[in-house]
């Protein structure tokens, strides 16, 4: 089942903070959304859908980076192992079924050996860039993107 035939988002996502040795955090900036800089997060697309799918999945729709099993960047997605529940923002609520207020999110990172260019979706992402990964966390409009990225020395590959 596509999205596009699917009533309601899941309530249930992930965060991939990706990253480079030294530390440098790659945001993209939502299209809905001009001032709102973040990690490329989404939802999955079936509830059974395993999350390191849906990581994968997200990370090559908004970078074009393939990180999926096979792909010579899988070892480096590492599910962190941590979740943050937190509030669905008024302005996307309708995304969700009546009643739904609240979202599960699933950290991931992706290290990747250097600074790449991603290709972005320009339905969902106008414009990228590298920050060194405390500049990153102050850019993020979502708190609970910029914790994720503050922990990032504690998941160094």
């Amino acid at each position: 089942m596509t999205t596009s035939t699917r009533p309601w988002k899941i309530p249930e996502s992930v965060l991939v903070v990706i990253h480079t040795p030294a530390l440098d955090v790659l945001l993209i900036r939502r299209a809905d959304a001009d001032d709102f800089w973040q990690s490329v997060t989404g939802s999955k697309d079936v509830a059974d859908e395993p999350l390191a799918l849906t990581a994968a999945r997200e990370v090559a729709e908004e970078t074009g980076f393939a990180c999926g099993e096979g792909s010579p960047l899988a070892p480096r997605l590492r599910d962190w192992q941590l979740q943050n529940i937190y509030e669905i923002y008024p302005r996307w609520r309708a995304r969700y079924a009546p009643g739904v207020t609240h979202n599960t999110e699933h950290l991931f990172g992706l290290c990747l050996p250097e600074r790449i260019d991603p290709v972005l979706n320009p339905r969902e992402h106008t414009a990228w860039q590298w920050l060194p990964y405390r500049d990153a966390a102050d850019a993020c409009f979502s708190p609970s993107n910029a914790e994720a990225i503050l922990l990032l020395p504690q998941f160094r590959a």
